[in-house]
């Protein structure tokens, strides 16, 4: 029997290891709006098992893969149905060896998309948008006044 070949970068794991990618939509704030933009992103188990479920999702597909068929090395090499326009998400390597760490760790969710083929029947919404380049501004005007006797011994 051999053995698939090991990551450098995750030992525990080997380039047959199961892994999902999705395509999802997500969205760019400018100073003309915001737009559109399609993203790559692995998917781990817990997620995949709540989108099959049938929750709302920004993701429009998802496909099943062998981890090695797209990392190998420093080279990223995405499976042919996805669109050319399309993005991969930051960190898509380390996303991927985790998201393969969750699919090794939970075998059967393994069976929700079999390996080589794509699911395309998920709730597919952007009612509620994700926005990638939002900025979260904090003010001292944010602060909650608290009542004067809170921290008090009565």
């Amino acid at each position: 029997m051999t053995t698939a070949p090991t990551l450098s970068n995750a030992p525990d794991l080997t380039t047959a290891d199961y892994v999902v990618l999705g395509l999802a939509t997500c969205f760019l704030r400018n100073e003309d709006g915001v737009h559109a933009v399609e993203v790559v992103e692995p998917i781990p188990s817990a997620a995949l098992e709540a989108i099959v479920k049938g929750i709302p999702t920004s993701y429009r597909w998802a496909t099943a893969t062998p981890l090695g068929a797209i990392l190998s090395g420093e080279t990223l090499n995405l499976p042919a149905e996805f669109p050319e326009s399309s993005q991969v998400c930051d960190n898509f390597a380390d996303r991927a060896i985790a998201a393969a760490r969750t699919y090794k760790a939970r075998t059967k969710a393994q069976a929700l998309i079999p390996l080589g083929s794509t699911r395309r029947d998920f709730n597919y919404s952007t009612e509620r948008k994700r926005i990638l380049n939002s900025v979260r501004l904090v003010h001292t005007e944010d602060n909650v006044k608290q009542h004067e006797h809170t921290h008090k011994v009565l």
